[in-house]
């Protein structure tokens, strides 16, 4: 009995001494060892990354996106679009259309680059991307609405002295009819309206085409054509530099809706952006006072081809 009781008291004081060494649960990992090279290392988080700006979805984003709106024009059609000579840089650029073109980028917030080009590269320039739109008197034409987004009409209280074209004073006379123009050599802008009037009312006169209708008025004077297409307004301001030029009696049968502006085909959100714009200038009746400042500065500073 006393051996039993020997060997009870043996176990209770063996069972003691281990659980004074502090021995760990077993479920309970162990510290990790500086000194073990074969230790595992406690994975550090890796942080989730940036989200990314996600790409212009079309042309008005890229617009608001780069601060910037560049449009194309050709400055020699006085008073929608010409150069002030007595300024430099962007500020030479001067006419409604340029007005206008100032309103859009102030709306939008951005800032504002003309880029002067030959009218007949203006919507190959759009449709190739170069430049984000068009402002240079364009009419709507269905060719046109093909290839172009084009904007709502804006400027529309149409041009009172309608399409017409310019002669030398001293051939009056002789031109008063489509007929009297058979055979003649008229000059006219490359894909413009002026070219397409001639083609369909006055078939058998022969087209001479410019890059700019200054050009064609150049080519008058000095008798290298009869005759040189022009809008009526566009025409009056010629006429008030160019004493020895006049309108002929004849107009062409055209009645305008007023102007479009250009964009690329498919680019809806600029141009139903700008149609907001154009609403909110033409209700504060803004395009008849450019209109009318426009055509009282071309014929303050004589303006030139450049």
């Amino acid at each position: 009995m006393k051996k039993i009781i020997a060997l009870l008291l043996a176990i209770a004081l063996s069972l003691s001494l281990f659980t004074a060494c502090g021995t760990k649960p077993a479920d309970t990992p162990p510290a990790a060892d500086a000194g073990n090279n074969n230790a595992t290392p406690t994975p550090t988080p890796t942080p989730a990354p940036a989200p990314t700006p996600s790409a212009p979805a079309n042309r008005l984003e890229e617009i608001l996106a780069a601060g910037k709106l560049v449009v194309g024009t050709s400055p020699d059609f006085a008073p929608m679009e010409f150069l002030d000579i007595t300024k430099s840089g962007q500020d030479q650029y001067v006419g409604l259309d340029m007005e206008f073109a100032r309103y859009i980028a102030q709306e939008l917030g951005v800032e504002l680059e003309i880029r002067a080009m030959d009218f007949g590269a203006l919507l190959t320039a759009v449709g190739a991307g170069a430049i984000d739109m068009a402002l240079s008197g364009f009419a709507w034409r269905e060719d046109r609405a093909e290839s172009n987004e084009l904007s709502d009409f804006y400027n529309v209280q149409s041009d009172p002295r309608g399409q017409g074209l310019l002669i030398m004073k001293e051939d009056a006379d002789k031109y008063k009819t489509a007929a009297d123009f058979a055979g003649k050599l008229i000059a006219v802008q490359e894909a413009s309206l002026q070219k397409a009037l001639l083609e369909e009312q006055i078939p058998d006169a022969e087209p001479k085409l410019v890059a700019k209708t200054t050009d064609g008025v150049m080519m008058l004077i000095t008798g290298k054509v009869d005759a040189v297409g022009v809008s009526g307004s566009n025409g009056d301001s010629f006429c008030a530099n160019y004493p020895d030029i006049q309108l002929s009696d004849f107009f062409y049968d055209y009645t305008s809706e007023g102007n479009v502006a250009g964009m690329m085909k498919g680019e809806v959100e600029l141009a139903a952006r700008v149609n907001e714009i154009i609403k909110k200038a033409a209700a504060a009746g803004l395009f008849e006072k450019w209109y009318s400042e426009a055509q009282d500065l071309a014929n303050d500073v004589g303006w030139q081809n450049e």
